[in-house]
This record gives C-alpha cells, structure tokens and sequence, in this order.
C-alpha cells in the first residue's frame, strides 16, 4: 500500500487541479492520497467527483495544511478529517486565506523595490483561482527570468522567512491549530519541521510542547529533509509518542517533485483514520 499525505492542487499554489490530482496520484500507482491545501478545503468537491471516473482503485483524505507562527517562526500544520464546517476552525481559516491578497501585495511591493518587475496582475493570473501565495509569485519571478526555479526563489535574498521581500501575514498559533483541529475531529501532524532551508525551524522543546498539547505526528520523511535530519526526526518522535509520517509535498509542475516521492506506512495511516471522528476517507462509489 502506497499513502501520500500531503499534496497540493489549483485550490492553493498546485499546478494540478483537483481532479487532475486525483487521476495523477492513481496513475502513479498511490493507494491514498490527502489533500492538503493551504488553509483552504476548496478542492475537496472537485476530488471526490474525480474518484468515480478512475479506473484504478484510490483512497482520498481530506485535509487542509495550516499556516502557523510560533515565537516569531512560522510553520506549517498538516490537518487530517476534520470537520470542515466546525465554526471556530472554518473562521481562522478564513481569516488566513483574507490576508493572503494583502501580504502578496506587500511582497510584489518590496521585489519591485528591489528592481524585480513583478505586478499583481501577472501573480493573480498565474494564481488563477487558487489561494495566492509564495509559490505564485516565485512561478513570477521564474517567468521574469530573476530566478532559475521556484525553489530558487525561496531565500534569504528573495521570498524565504528571512529574505528581503518577506512579508507576514496572519497565521494561527499551532497550539490552538492542535486544539481547534482535535475539536473538530481531526488529526494533526507538524509538516517538514526540518525543513532548514525554508528558514528558522521550530526548536525540539516546542515539538515537546506540541506533543503534550495533543499533536499527533511529524512528517519525517519528506525532500526537504535530508537523512540525518530524518534519523533525528524519527527518533524525536519515537521519544514523544508521535506518528511520523512521509509524503511528497506535491505542487504539480511548480516543484520538481513526484508523487509518492516519500510515503507513510500503512499502519500509521491506518491509525490517523481511527483517531479521526470529524470525516472519513472518501473511497470510490
């Protein structure tokens, strides 16, 4: 059994849309696939309707990735069968996506100060219908030939949590992330906390923290970890009684990445589904 948990699609910054996702994860042999949009369940209608024209058997979590600050560092929760219409958690959840046209704003505004000729106009057509963020104006910067790769934007000298045309937006403290998910039935895992080179990762007292306060897992195996980083992540979560999980982070063609590239064991999927009480993984009908 094949089980990626974190993808993206044209609901946020993925280049597949919902539906090509679903056809691309059963075409790449997935058994399961989660989509994990940012901050948004947007692409959940158009994924499920996609199930019933496969012709190979595929399972689809419903899941949201939600963006998260703590100490001044900002991070990503993974969040799995929740309810999606549970007041408080659909609220914050609104109040992120709002604040993501602004804060692009500020970034196109800072790069225009640093001599990039990016606009609005050209991040919110590339954007589409999707939740404008980073990737959207990277995929800019690509096309205006300032940078190589969306990958290659995502530094200290560009879009990174530290570079020069940073700019926050609002983001939910992960503790109450962990608390407003579990009200809502769900199931929370930290994504690629040590992901270095996105900027300053959160420090391994906090992951405690997190843990005491109902966290469920942390993506461990991922791309942007490299083996020791894994090792140590996998330890760390053996140490506080944490699932570690893997998944590719799949944006489509605006990162070279494939789906499958990294994976969960069975028996953990398994076990976020039994803890989960707020949706079910959606099977083919």
């Amino acid at each position: 059994m094949r089980v990626d948990l974190h993808t993206h699609s044209t609901a946020s910054d993925g280049t597949d849309t919902p539906a090509e996702l679903v056809r691309n994860a059963a075409a790449a042999g997935l058994d399961v696939v989660a989509l994990t949009d940012h901050d948004t369940v947007g692409g959940y209608a158009e994924a499920t309707a996609a199930l019933r024209g496969l012709d190979a058997p595929l399972v689809l979590v419903p899941g949201a990735e939600l963006s998260c600050r703590v100490n001044g560092i900002s991070m990503h929760m993974l969040a799995y069968l929740f309810d999606p219409a549970e007041p408080e958690l659909y609220r914050e959840r609104e109040l992120v996506r709002d604040d993501r046209v602004p804060r692009a704003r500020a970034m196109i505004a800072k790069l225009q100060e640093l001599g990039v000729p990016v606009t609005w106009e050209q991040v919110r057509r590339i954007a589409g219908d999707g939740s404008v963020g980073r990737p959207h104006i990277a995929t800019a910067m690509v096309e205006l030939g300032v940078v190589g790769s969306v990958s290659d934007a995502f530094t200290s000298a560009w879009l990174a949590n530290d570079g020069r045309a940073y700019a926050p937006k609002h983001e939910l403290d992960p503790f109450d992330a962990v608390r407003l998910v579990k009200a809502a039935g769900g199931v929370t895992v930290f994504a690629h906390p040590g992901a270095h080179k996105r900027g300053e990762t959160v420090p391994e007292p906090v992951i405690a923290e997190l843990a005491a306060a109902g966290l469920d897992g942390l993506e461990v195996d991922h791309t942007d970890h490299d083996g020791p980083t894994r090792t140590r992540l996998r330890g760390l979560a053996s140490e506080l009684g944490l699932l570690a999980t893997g998944s590719s982070d799949y944006h489509g063609s605006r990162k070279d990445v494939d789906l499958g590239a990294c994976t969960t064991d069975p028996e953990v999927y398994a076990e976020i589904a039994r803890r989960a009480s707020g949706a079910q993984p959606i099977s083919q009908v």
